[in-house]
């Protein structure tokens, strides 16, 4: 009697026994279907997923691609052959010139007087010379009337030789003095488009110090540096397609001309050269543009470098099986990166390739493969 007084005060107010039971009842159904509930709940919906087929590694929209500018074929640094005072520029870059138009001036006025004075000592050593071809001419008389000894006739034939080798070495001189004051203006080699300037006026400049980069008129190429890592795939006559960064889409023809031996020593890279098959005026000077190289990798397939997941120490590609629209992670060999593409191995051509937010999958995994528009794929 007493323990059921005592659970009769446990109960709160206005419950009875029969009302408890009923209480325990309703909190155990609902404790399950919460659980059912939660079942329903972590039923997952399919995730759409961006697929994409690997593309030909061959083919320029799968190429390894690098950045470049254009650059004339034939580029001339222009310097004076002496140095000086820089007192006039005349032209600017961007400024087209012929040959032989006048760029630059510097103070001619100690090369002028140079030349002035080789001009004094050439008129000194011509009328040296006058005299020791007279004196010689009144010896060889006196001579032939023996009033004169032969040693004495010997010595004014040298005499007047050395005369005349003096007026040779004065004349020399002055031919290079004449040069080195005509050298005080610097003219165009040949056609072309002032690409760069080095020096202002009022400068002073050393002899072969370079002042203006001539480009060429001619032939147009497209200059890029290519990494340690792919150098060794470049060679001179591989093919390859050149798109201007202004132009995306447009692409020319065209073929590595030239490959650096040696490395450049601060960013370690080579520099490469390729000529293009396109009108003159369709690569302007200084447009950034990409040379896309085919042929490079493993001459197979190749991927976004998006689609690449570092998995199990190694590099695979998640692949959607058309049939069950599941995830399969796929083990690849990746070869050179490219910008934004890779080649790979141990692909088909046929694969969905789940082109990004690999990171966010994973195995076995239910998805909706859709395109760059949104559009499901079909199989």
């Amino acid at each position: 009697m007493k323990t059921h007084a005592m659970e009769r005060r446990r109960l709160p107010s206005g419950y009875s026994r029969g009302a408890s039971r009923v209480l325990v009842l309703v909190l155990f159904v609902s404790s399950m279907l919460a659980g059912c509930g939660a079942d329903v709940a972590t039923a997952e919906a399919p995730r759409p997923v961006l697929v994409t087929h690997p593309a030909p590694a061959g083919s320029g929209a799968s190429a390894m691609a690098f950045a470049g500018d254009v650059r004339a074929r034939k580029e001339s640094l222009l310097s004076f052959r002496v140095g000086g005072n820089l007192v006039e520029r005349r032209v600017d870059v961007g400024d087209h010139v012929k040959r032989g138009d006048l760029l630059a001036v510097l103070d001619a006025g100690d090369l002028q007087a140079q030349a002035r004075a080789a001009r004094a000592q050439l008129a000194a050593a011509q009328a040296e010379l006058g005299r020791a071809r007279a004196d010689q001419v009144r010896y060889a008389a006196l001579g032939k009337e023996q009033l004169v000894s032969r040693s004495s006739l010997d010595a004014q034939n040298a005499a007047a030789a050395a005369a005349q080798a003096q007026v040779n070495a004065a004349r020399a001189n002055l031919d290079v003095a004449g040069n080195q004051a005509a050298y005080t203006q610097l003219r165009a080699p040949s056609d072309g488009v002032i690409a760069a300037r080095s020096a202002e006026a009022g400068q002073v400049v050393g002899a072969g110090q370079a002042v203006f980069m001539l480009a060429v008129d001619g032939a147009r190429e497209v200059a890029f540096a290519v990494p340690e890592g792919a150098i060794t795939a470049i060679k001179p006559g591989l093919p390859v397609l050149v798109e201007l960064w202004s132009r995306a889409g447009k692409r020319w023809p065209g073929r590595v001309r030239e490959v650096s031996p040696a490395a450049d020593p601060a960013s370690r890279t080579y520099a490469v050269r390729v000529t293009v098959e396109a009108p003159g005026d369709a690569l302007p000077l200084g447009q950034s543009a990409r040379v896309f190289l085919r042929g490079i990798g493993n001459g197979g397939l190749g991927v976004p470098l998006s689609a690449l997941q570092r998995r199990n120490g190694g590099v695979a590609v998640f692949v959607v099986d058309p049939r069950t629209s599941t995830l399969k992670l796929q083990p690849v060999e990746v070869g050179a990166y490219g910008m934004d593409r890779a080649p790979v191995k141990g692909l088909a051509a046929a694969d969905w390739v789940v082109a990004a937010g690999g990171h966010l999958l994973r195995e076995g995994q239910k998805v909706t493969p859709v395109d760059r528009d949104n559009r499901p794929m079909k199989p």
